[in-house]
């Protein structure tokens, strides 16, 4: 597939992973509607975000391998799944996408009247009074961190040739769901440096002041997952033997 398409696709892709991710937790999260209770709380937007991904995983999976992400790129890198040449103009275009996804959310979001966009917080990321449960630094960068790369060794544990097939987009989805549900009271949840820069620009000030944590601990959890998948996954029986265990 062309690298053209490839970037369109991720383009799309986290386009689709912003507006469906944060639109859940901006527009959603809290509504308070003629009927009580109607939001959808951190669960639902935990769940929405781990949708987006697995809608996008089998609509262009098969395109750019559905990365949407700095970090996961990263990581794929490190493990040797994806060509390094092809590293940066990913992480441009799926920044790209989501700083879109994050504008047309804007235009949505400002309909309501009273709607303030840097006061609501716009689904941005961030540490200590930024921290939807007020948490350190400290905790926000273990937590992306950590978070991070077990969201990379499922990856790389689903999408492992030895797998089985056409699962892989249900348990990444699941897995980032699972991540969100663990930290939102945290930082937000980030684990995904495009995710993070898009809302951010639009809120500014201590957002844009708090951003380098979201890019520097997602990066370093994808590059230790890539560093430790391989290493114990990596089958040291010879090649015949693995085939007449297979037989």
């Amino acid at each position: 597939m062309q690298l053209s398409k490839r970037l369109v696709a991720e383009l799309f892709g986290t386009f689709w992973l912003v507006l469906g991710g944060c639109g859940s937790a901006v527009l959603a999260a809290n509504f308070a509607g003629p009927v009580h209770g109607l939001g959808i709380g951190f669960v639902g937007v935990a769940f929405a975000f781990g949708l987006t991904v697995l809608t996008m995983a089998y609509a262009i999976g098969h395109i750019s391998g559905c990365h949407l992400n700095p970090a996961v790129s990263v990581g794929l890198t490190v493990a040797g799944r994806f060509p390094a040449r092809d590293l940066a103009p990913y992480i441009v275009a799926q920044v790209i996408g989501a700083v879109l996804g994050a504008f047309v959310l804007s235009l949505i979001a400002s309909g309501k009247p009273g709607f303030d966009l840097v006061s609501s917080g716009f689904a941005s990321n961030g540490y200590g009074d930024r921290s939807p449960g007020h948490y350190s630094l400290m905790a926000a960068f273990i937590c992306e961190v950590v978070m991070t790369a077990f969201f990379l060794f499922v990856i790389l544990g689903s999408t492992d040739k030895r797998a089985p097939a056409g699962f892989a987009p249900i348990a990444i989805g699941l897995c980032l769901t699972l991540i969100h549900l663990i930290s939102i009271p945290v930082t937000n949840t980030s684990v995904n440096p495009a995710r993070s820069t898009g809302p951010a620009l639009f809120v500014g000030g201590a957002a844009v002041d708090q951003l380098w944590l979201f890019w520097v601990a997602p990066i370093l959890g994808a590059v230790i997952a890539g560093l430790v998948y391989p290493a114990i996954a990596a089958s040291r029986e010879p090649l015949d033997a693995r085939a007449a265990l297979a037989d």
